[in-house]
């Protein structure tokens, strides 16, 4: 096969790619954008101050949704049944944090004092839901 033929094959995979990509993009940004809504601390304006314990727990929510996220583009079958699982995924996370503040309903001080022990946890917590969540996707 030619070098050109090649390129020009591998760059039919792009469309695709955006029509995945893009979505997932957004769905990342509304979802985080829900997750700052529904914590009682500012996780943006503490990561800005540096707080450590806050760039944690946000990030553990990122993967967490981020890696179902995944799962979800490697095993939809349409942009629809994409979306509805993303949603089922950023859900799923949200309800993480709801639940994790019933058993530690100081997180939020803990994170705004930069305490880690408890912002770990829910890191933890927030990715290991998001592991499960992606293999349950799978079937």
């Amino acid at each position: 096969m030619e070098f050109a033929q090649v390129i020009v094959d591998s760059l039919l995979g792009v469309a695709p790619f955006l029509l995945y990509f893009i979505p997932a993009l957004i769905f990342v940004q509304i979802f985080l954008w829900l997750y700052t809504k529904i914590t009682p601390h500012d996780e943006v304006a503490l990561i800005k101050a540096n707080n450590i314990a806050a760039l944690i727990t946000y990030v553990g929510a990122m993967f967490g949704f981020a890696i179902p996220v995944a799962s979800v583009i490697a095993n939809s079958v349409s942009l629809i049944d994409f979306g509805v699982w993303a949603i089922i995924a950023g859900l799923a996370q949200l309800l993480t944090f709801m639940i994790f503040r019933r058993f530690y309903p100081k997180v939020s001080e803990r994170i705004e004092a930069g305490e880690l022990a408890v912002p770990l946890k829910l890191a933890a917590t927030s990715i290991m839901v998001g592991l499960i969540n992606a293999a349950a996707i799978t079937y």
